[in-house]
């Protein structure tokens, strides 16, 4: 377990960190969070996750830290002694008054936690996800959904879903009855060779996988396309996967209890998989990805 954190630029123990309690991420969730892996010592694609950290906070109001973020990353990475690694920087308004009014916050509070990579087995990218269709809606005209906000309680709820069904993620609709993504995933379906993912607009966090994963398709010439897929397109696939930075691409084989394709991962699937790993390994220099 690792045992110290990076707090307001610092390292402390985890057992003597302390936030406020007047904390407006604490009160009101008024904040923003990012999910980095790292391999080998060195995180994929640290950039592109802080430069939407930093978007995010200026389309909120949440002051830019002094903190040189990047460099607490490795920071706190490194003084854990981890080398394969998942990383969480949230950054909230910080302390204020206890309402929801963030001019009265001092300054923003700034945390990263480095923890032992956890990522599924082998065998469970070999048998894919199976996922269910869920209760709970993304709002594509809120602002909120198109950021990592602290005010996580829906897509906390979609996983309890998930657990409570016995599968292992849900797909969530956007208010138009259109589909959007995962809990803590974006989704693509694959249909007559041609790769699909939700767009923008449809009520999803532009995931920085899913990105990466759009970049290695348009670089071999895969066709894709970026718009609105109905629920029965996803039921009607050839292929279809989940996305993000800590499981990379992970399949989806059956969905509401049907087969998605065959059953199995898809041909595309496995040569974007094949292709994430080799663009991971070219980009950290690590050997075991």
């Amino acid at each position: 377990m690792a045992e110290l954190i990076y707090l307001n630029g610092k390292l402390v123990l985890r057992s003597r960190a302390q936030v406020s309690p007047f904390d407006h991420g604490f009160l009101y969730g008024f904040g923003l969070f990012e999910t980095v892996r790292a391999y080998g010592g060195r995180i994929f694609r640290l950039k592109q996750h802080l430069e939407r950290l930093e978007k995010s906070a200026h389309e909120v109001g949440i002051s830019r830290p002094e903190y040189d973020l990047a460099a607490a990353c490795y920071e706190v990475l490194k003084a854990n002694g981890l080398t394969d690694a998942r990383l969480r920087l949230t950054l909230t308004a910080g302390p204020g008054e206890a309402l929801p009014d963030p001019s009265t916050c001092e300054g923003p509070t700034v945390v990263i936690i480095a923890m032992p990579l956890k990522p599924p087995s082998p065998e469970k990218y070999q048998q894919g996800y199976r996922a269910v269709l869920s209760a709970f809606r993304r709002n594509s005209q809120s602002l909120l959904s198109r950021m990592k906000s602290t005010s996580y309680a829906e897509s906390v709820l979609a996983r309890r879903e998930a657990r409570l069904k016995g599968v292992d993620e849900v797909v969530m609709l956007n208010e138009r009855g259109m589909v959007a993504e995962g809990s803590t995933s974006n989704l693509f379906l694959v249909k007559r060779g041609v790769l699909i993912t939700p767009s923008s607009d449809s009520g999803i966090l532009p995931g920085i996988a899913r990105s990466v994963v759009l970049e290695i398709a348009n670089a071999t010439g895969l066709k894709t396309q970026e718009r609105s897929v109905s629920l029965v397109e996803l039921t009607q696939a050839d292929e279809a996967f989940f996305t993000n930075s800590i499981r990379e691409i992970m399949p989806l084989t059956i969905f509401e209890g049907k087969l998605v394709g065959s059953g199995k991962p898809g041909t595309v699937t496995l040569r974007l998989i094949e292709a994430y790993q080799a663009l991971v390994r070219k980009e950290t220099g690590d050997k075991s990805s």
